[in-house]
């Protein structure tokens, strides 16, 4: 009954929150007790019911999916961020963002968590570097190749299929690393940072984005464990400090390490802003109504990252890291 209340929903009224900064479910729950008050006053009185049984826990997400990226999500996905983009930060972001890593047409360059293989285009287009990219979800690496092959850069920005398990073997080596809000949907993190230091160059430059927590203490707050449900896959974050000690751990020098939270916070408002104008161009569309509801789950999904950056619950850190020309890795860099 709860779910079906829930699609009667306006669509208006589903966007509000985003638009205007109210709670979705303050939202959500304030329609349906008015919807409530109005269906008991004009309903006749109700028979007894028997007592409801006693709720059950909700099941730990154990049996998640494999790839949770669809034709559908992928093309709602550009319709908010950009072509050839699954997330915040479009091809001037990742241009900018990206100038840390001095790039040249000389230079080779590790994409983990390359998605659709937007910012690995952009990189290759704009700085001539040699982008390999390294994507989880077969269906964005497929699509994300396709493009790739479209634009004339299937050698320059070509994607592969990979899992980090921690035993990647990445078979050559790069000048530069990108990780961009990858790691903290990694469980083996020092695996995999330790096979990206392998495949690191000497004087090799890694730039990391990742969502940490705000504090050690969050992970039993309720807005924590109602986002960590709500994710599509399961989610690992780490404290800042732990990131930066990861990174040194692995054998990189910390040259910078700080926290962007503001800049990503205004990312996903920006985009999201235009929502109104996407679900008109969604509506013309002969598959609209489907393409409308995952705008919204999106719309939602971005919604509560965005609060818990707000309120500090989550943040997005930079850092960027350095393997010097002949030192053996360090244990620290503080």
């Amino acid at each position: 009954m709860a779910t079906e209340a829930k699609e009667k929903i306006p669509l208006k009224l589903k966007l509000k929150a985003w638009w205007e900064g109210y709670d979705s479910d303050e939202v959500r729950d304030a329609y349906l007790a008015t919807q409530n008050q109005e269906e008991e006053a004009s309903a006749p009185p109700a028979a007894p019911r028997k007592e409801a049984p006693e709720k059950t826990a909700k099941k730990p997400k154990d049996d998640i999916p494999v790839d949770p990226w669809n034709e559908k999500r992928v093309d709602i996905a550009q319709y908010i961020w950009g072509k050839g983009y699954c997330g915040p930060g479009g091809p001037e972001h990742i241009v900018t963002m990206s100038k840390l890593l001095a790039l040249s047409p000389k230079m080779s360059m590790m994409c983990l968590g390359a998605g659709l293989g937007g910012p690995a285009r952009t990189l290759a287009d704009k700085f001539g570097v040699w982008v390999s990219g390294y994507e989880e979800s077969e269906h964005l690496v497929e699509a994300g190749n396709e493009m790739s092959l479209k634009a004339g850069m299937s050698k320059k920005a070509d994607l592969h299929v990979y899992v980090a398990d921690g035993s990647t073997d990445f078979g050559r080596k790069f000048d530069r690393v990108l990780a961009k809000e990858y790691l903290f949907l990694v469980e083996n993190k020092k695996g995999l940072m330790g096979a990206t230091f392998e495949a690191t160059k000497p004087d090799g430059l890694i730039l990391i984005t990742d969502y940490v927590l705000g504090s050690e203490s969050v992970v039993t707050s309720d807005a924590y464990l109602e986002w960590k449900e709500s994710e599509r896959g399961k989610v690992y974050p780490i404290t800042e400090e732990a990131l930066k000690e990861l990174v040194t751990t692995a054998g990189y020098s910390v040259r910078v390490h700080e926290d962007i939270s503001d800049q990503q916070i205004h990312l996903i408002a920006n985009a999201w802003s235009g929502a109104d104008k996407v679900i008109a161009e969604l509506t013309k569309d002969k598959d609209g109504t489907a393409l409308v509801d995952t705008l919204l789950q999106e719309a939602e999904f971005w919604a509560r990252r965005s609060k818990l950056l707000t309120d500090g619950t989550l943040r997005l850190w930079r850092t960027l890291g350095y393997k010097k020309e002949d030192g053996p890795p360090m244990m620290s860099n503080w």
